[in-house]
């Protein structure tokens, strides 16, 4: 069994500024709506794995035991709080 789908188009009015940000843009093998879908389908949200490698090692390494010392600092917090309960 084959199944088509049925693509109908739509026309949409955009200003010319808009339209040379299509055209600069665009790859040179795909349509303006392959460059929309591209473009919009990045804007999704993302994973954390997207997110790897966007900060320098040192800089990762410092966020990395910031948030390990803020974490103990919250633990302590909790644990004193939780004994005042005793």
């Amino acid at each position: 069994m084959c199944t088509r789908i049925l693509m109908t188009t739509k026309t949409i009015t955009i200003m010319e500024d808009a339209y040379h940000l299509l055209v600069d843009n665009k790859l040179s093998n795909e349509s303006f709506s392959d460059e929309l879908r591209r473009v919009l389908n990045k804007k999704k949200s993302k994973s954390l794995s997207d997110f790897f490698g966007i900060l320098p090692k040192e800089e990762g390494e410092k966020l990395f035991d910031f948030i390990e010392k803020r974490r103990e600092l919250n633990l302590n917090r909790a644990s004193r709080r939780m004994s005042a309960f005793k």
